[in-house]
């Protein structure tokens, strides 16, 4: 049997919890180590571990101080704000909004991640979510012919990605203007299925490239005082 303080014995279940998954996940965004966050939360490494990787129900203590640790709060980690809109909590007494340089841009935009595309279909503004890849100079991702976002090929497009940090009320925003082709070049396409981390969340049948040149980047982040320390998963 696994000893849950320690995560000595056998392996782990396979069945994760969701507070397990999205702790993980948290976790990694803001780039900690499980030892980081278990001194924070005032438990093992071992203990945490085994919130992280099976169907462990820890008691609202430990959830709390795991929020406290993770810099959110235990309705995030469980999934109770899932399908709320993103900035749901109440405004901040003093941000402070911040012009972000292209270098922190970049950083944020990192190797992928979700963004929203804006096109022109039909002389109409329309805005589509796309899993997006970063290949060096290239932003790119994957759609499927005759689809919402494939009309972005031949433009002038904007793509935009962004962070809310409900938990301290800020977060940042990136906004990349280019032009948009689509990628016919075979080695063109290999590179970017190298770079790929994951296929869309929408499902199989996207296997056409969409490429954005950027021609600027730009990007605001609203910080709170008193509020965590930045990273480029959080504010």
């Amino acid at each position: 049997m696994t000893n849950p303080e320690t995560g000595s014995g056998s392996e782990f279940s396979r069945t994760r919890s969701d507070l397990g998954r999205r702790a993980a996940l948290r976790r990694q965004q803001l780039g900690l180590t499980r030892e980081e966050v278990a001194s924070r939360a005032a438990a093992s490494p071992g203990y945490l571990q085994y919130v992280e990787e099976s169907a462990a129900d820890p008691d609202i203590g430990f959830k709390l101080r795991l929020a406290g640790a993770l810099e959110t709060t235990v309705a995030e980690l469980a999934g109770g704000t899932t399908e709320l809109p993103a900035g749901f909590g109440k405004a901040a007494a003093h941000p402070e909004v911040l012009v972000l340089s292209p270098e922190e841009c970049r950083e944020r935009l990192s190797t992928h991640g979700v963004g929203r595309i804006a096109v022109t279909i039909d002389d109409a503004p329309a805005v589509f979510p796309v899993n997006y890849t970063v290949a060096d100079e290239l932003i790119a991702y994957r759609t499927a012919p005759g689809t919402g976002p494939a009309a972005a090929a031949g433009q002038d497009v904007a793509l935009e990605v962004d962070h809310i940090d409900d938990a301290f009320s800020q977060g940042w925003s990136v906004l990349v203007a280019g032009h948009a082709h689509v990628v016919t070049n075979f080695y063109e396409s290999r590179r970017l299925e190298q770079h790929a981390h994951t296929g869309p969340w929408a499902g199989d049948g996207r296997h056409q490239w969409i490429a954005i040149h950027p021609h600027r980047i730009t990007g605001r982040r609203i910080r709170v005082m008193g509020a965590p320390a930045s990273s480029k998963g959080s504010s």
